[in-house]
């Protein structure tokens, strides 16, 4: 198949999906990309186009098992016109459940040809100093992983005189999907005196939790707790508070999830 360009559109607010999308682009090593980073709400807001002459890799985190419900939305604009796809997602080394077929089925609704599939692994969103969960990856050794399964897919999209041909993947998971667990806001986030105001965590905050005229306060009605403000604290001012949910989950995670899984692909 001739591909015109390689669309990579992603979700990555603690940049682990995005440092695992940019590994698999490098495998891939087409000429010409098109970056659609969709993690600020600004970036979608437009719903993303693809033709049958691009190749579309979308990759997201996985949350309680399911795609990011924020993300429902924006996936059910894409516009796809026999669109080769492959689907991707970054799990904190838990379970990815339902997330993987969850997001081909809409890629599918929306007209892409799903080519492949894949799971990798990023240090848990929750993840603390008290109780680490996955940390540091994706690392080295995931990245060569992600590289290696670009390589795999442009072979296999080289291979390929149509889309007709491509041979449909066994993507693991069940339909109906993992009922998503209802919740209402949880005031996780606490703030300590070594806060300078430095405004980096309202500006790398996905859903505008954070108003840049109160720093200090985190909207618990819009967090989606991908916990990105406490990742990109220069200072470390900010944390979950003690006894909190957050908290004991990152525990719960840390005693029952310390074993290292590897990425998987499906072809």
């Amino acid at each position: 198949m001739n591909i015109r360009t390689l669309k990579l559109a992603y979700f990555s607010p603690t940049g682990t999906t995005a440092a695992v999308v940019e590994a698999m682009a490098k495998g891939l090593d087409y000429d010409v990309v098109e970056d659609v980073d969709i993690t600020m709400p600004e970036e979608r807001q437009e719903p993303l186009q693809a033709s049958a002459e691009d190749l579309l890799l979308v990759a997201v985190p996985v949350y309680g098992g399911r795609i990011p419900f924020l993300l429902e939305p924006w996936l059910r604009t894409l516009e796809l016109d026999g669109t080769p796809v492959v689907c991707v997602v970054v799990y904190g080394n838990r379970a990815f459940e339902d997330a993987l077929i969850e997001l081909s089925d809409i890629v599918t609704e929306r007209g892409g040809t799903v080519l492949g599939g894949a799971a990798f692994v990023g240090e848990h969103s929750f993840s603390s100093e008290e109780y680490p969960v996955a940390v540091d990856r994706p690392d080295a050794d995931d990245l060569r992983s992600a590289e290696d399964f670009g390589r795999q897919v442009r072979e296999a999209v080289d291979a390929l005189d149509s889309i007709d041909d491509a041979p449909r993947p066994d993507i693991p998971g069940d339909r109906p999907y993992k009922e998503r667990k209802p919740r209402g806001p949880v005031d996780f986030i606490q703030v300590d005196d070594g806060c300078v105001l430095c405004g980096i965590c309202a500006e790398q905050c996905p859903v505008g939790a954070i108003d840049e005229k109160d720093l200090k306060h985190t909207d618990p009605d819009k967090c989606i707790m991908c916990c990105a403000c406490i990742k990109v604290c220069p200072e470390h001012a900010r944390s979950a508070k003690p006894g909190c949910p957050v908290e004991g989950f990152a525990k719960w995670l840390n005693e029952n999830c310390a074993e290292r899984k590897e990425p998987t692909y499906f072809f």
